[in-house]
């Protein structure tokens, strides 16, 4: 059963402007670190790869933070959610702390999926209920 659907997009262009004025330290707030490493990783090879991969892992918290009914309150937090990969590529939700003891206790299971463009990152991600 659908517990909750959230959905997101954002503008790479505000991502790079907000790091921009805040440097690593937003990265560093946002991303897990896990996500950071390899952020570091795509940025220093390709600087506008890294910005689209905080931009893809910031819609796809957000998204999250909307299908679970919390929004960005406890118990979500930036750094709690994690947006990892499969080795088939496939983006999967690993949750940690206290996140990750209220979602178990809930019963649910999150779907996610992302993807860029130049300008734009889009989110989408559907919680279900395992009861």
């Amino acid at each position: 059963m659908i517990y909750g659907i959230g959905t997101d997009i954002c503008d790479v262009r505000r991502i790079a402007a907000t790091f921009e004025r805040q440097g690593d330290r937003f990265a560093q707030r946002v991303l897990s670190d896990a996500e950071f490493a390899v952020w570091q990783s795509r940025s220093a090879r390709w600087p506008k790869r890294g910005l689209r991969y905080l931009a893809t892992r910031f819609s796809a918290k957000e998204a999250f933070s909307k299908a679970i009914g919390t929004g960005m309150r406890t118990p979500m937090s930036w750094r709690l959610c994690e947006i990892a990969n499969q080795r088939t590529g496939k983006p999967v939700i690993v949750l940690h702390g206290p996140l990750k003891a209220w979602f178990d206790a809930q019963g649910l299971v999150a779907h996610v999926t992302v993807t860029d463009e130049t300008d734009y990152a889009a989110s989408f991600v559907v919680v279900e209920s395992k009861a």
